[in-house]
């Protein structure tokens, strides 16, 4: 295989797993923006709540595209964005994804980390994000305090594909010989 075949599988890969990961947190995709560089994918149970995707044709992300990226997200009204960039963000333009947190939610991923679906690997078990209802009915059933259940960090892998913001809760469903699953929660904090 050359390296133009090797190029396009990479790639190919990589855009399969953005496309999961979108489906995975309950974004709708269209069939029309399947080929794109940038595509915007809605919510399926609310078609308002919007997110752009992101893909800069340069190796080193700068402050510049990052801002262009912004000034997009705000024409076009949409709260939510993802660069997936080819190989590094610079120091400055990853100030400015941070500095803009409180506005809109502005996520990075490296190609490298979307070539594998980790939610495919076979250690990696079962997660299922909770709604806020979900989660206060867990609270409750269990009479818990949120603080009481252990915690994953926003920056574990998982967290990231999911999009975990601080406060959600993921149910994890691990196989298990003696009880046939083994099931157990972890707060995003």
């Amino acid at each position: 295989m050359d390296n133009e075949s090797r190029e396009i599988v990479r790639l190919w890969r990589v855009y399969r797993t953005i496309h999961q990961l979108c489906n995975h947190r309950g974004y709708l995709i269209s069939q029309s923006d399947r080929n794109a560089l940038m595509f915007m994918v809605q919510k399926k149970d609310d078609p308002a709540d919007q997110m752009l995707v992101f893909f800069p044709d340069e190796q080193s992300v700068g402050i510049k595209t990052i801002k262009k990226y912004c000034e997009l997200m705000v024409a076009k009204g949409v709260g939510r964005g993802i660069v997936v960039y080819q190989d590094k963000i610079t120091p400055s333009a990853a100030k400015v994804i941070s500095e803009v947190s409180h506005s809109y939610h502005l996520e990075s991923f490296q190609e490298a980390d979307l070539l594998v679906n980790i939610t495919e690997h076979t250690l990696v078990p079962q997660h299922i994000v909770l709604t806020p209802e979900e989660k206060e009915t867990l609270l409750k059933r269990y009479r818990l305090k949120e603080t009481q259940l252990p915690r994953i960090q926003p920056t574990d892998p998982i967290a990231r594909y999911y999009g975990l913001a601080r406060g959600q809760v993921v149910k994890i469903m691990r196989p298990s010989e003696t009880s046939g699953r083994y099931v157990s929660y972890r707060l995003c904090y």
